[in-house]
């Protein structure tokens, strides 16, 4: 999942201890078996809300926690959706989905996405995606430059008639944040970061079609959240759902329908609003492709090791 970076007082290691590294392996198994049940379950006109608690409920029952909502963005939005509350929305036919999904055990995240094709228009975009994916894998290595490997992921899309989404990121990840520092491009740039011996990268491609403007933008709606700070509110029912936000969440994103009955249904819409007036949360907006173009995307999550890296997804 491709989140803005936001500077967090969180403590982001290049390297975990044993214990840490069995809660990230494990986080990763469990996420490869969901997405392994959700490309299945995945189904034209199926409501989009039925999609996003299938894949919450599938970690749940398999000992994980949801690390951020369930996006599952169709065609031109590359990312970021999640289902609203009551939400009526349905997958169209002949659509472009993109399922993004992750896991934390005790805050270690794993991250990983799939590109669901309903419209044969589309395969090789979604195939490009994947090897993209692939060939970052392939030749990621510690002490790399993160533009090295950019160069290479968008050597490879464009090898292959396609064009890189080239504002949207790879990302490091680490306890309880989901975007922990190092972005990893899709595209050559200038840039003196380097791939960490230990660290845990989620790679994640997004590619479009050649005449696309290839670089996305925020739409209007947002339906994903994050609490930023504890603020004084006069509203108990605000300070309710901020106090069940914070122990439940801490700084991973959420969405807004995990508050279903935490306040009152009929004081629920006005406490919400006020967190966000108050800035106690923030919301994350869709992310469109200037152009309207569909976009595929492949990801996983891999650990750095000396030769290479380790597949955790």
């Amino acid at each position: 999942m491709l989140l803005a970076l936001i500077k967090i007082s969180v403590t982001l290691m290049s390297s975990y201890d044993k214990e840490a590294l069995k809660k990230f392996r494990l986080s990763g198994k469990i996420l490869r078996k969901v997405r392994e049940e959700i490309k299945k379950f995945v189904q034209e006109d199926m409501l989009m809300i039925d999609v996003c608690e299938k894949a919450e409920k599938l970690i749940r029952e398999n000992g994980g926690k949801p690390a951020f909502p369930c996006n599952v963005s169709i065609n031109e939005i590359a990312a970021h959706y999640t289902s609203p509350p009551n939400d009526n929305k349905r997958i169209p036919k002949k659509s472009l989905v993109k399922v993004d999904i992750g896991v934390h055990l005790d805050g270690y995240v794993t991250d990983t996405a799939v590109t669901i094709c309903f419209n044969p228009e589309y395969r090789s975009l979604a195939e490009t995606a994947k090897q993209a994916l692939k060939t970052a894998i392939d030749n990621i290595r510690p002490e790399m430059s993160t533009s090295s490997l950019g160069a290479i992921i968008e050597k490879t899309i464009k090898s292959r008639g396609f064009k890189p989404i080239s504002n949207l990121t790879g990302h490091q990840v680490g306890k309880y944040l989901v975007h922990a520092g190092t972005s990893i491009p899709n595209v050559s740039q200038l840039s003196f970061s380097k791939v960490k011996l230990g660290a845990v990268y989620a790679l994640e491609p997004f590619v479009t079609l050649p005449d696309a403007v290839g670089r996305v933008e925020n739409g209007e709606e947002a339906t994903i959240f994050r609490f930023l700070r504890s603020k004084s509110t006069k509203d108990v029912y605000a300070k309710q759902l901020l106090k069940y936000i914070e122990e439940n969440f801490r700084t991973l994103p959420f969405a807004e329908r995990w508050l279903r009955g935490v306040v009152p249904p009929e004081y629920h819409k006005k406490a919400f609003q006020e967190l966000l007036v108050c800035k106690a949360i923030m919301s994350y907006p869709i992310f469109v492709e200037i152009s309207r173009k569909p976009v595929a995307q492949a990801e996983h999550t891999v650990l750095i090791v000396e030769d290479g890296c380790e597949v955790l997804t």
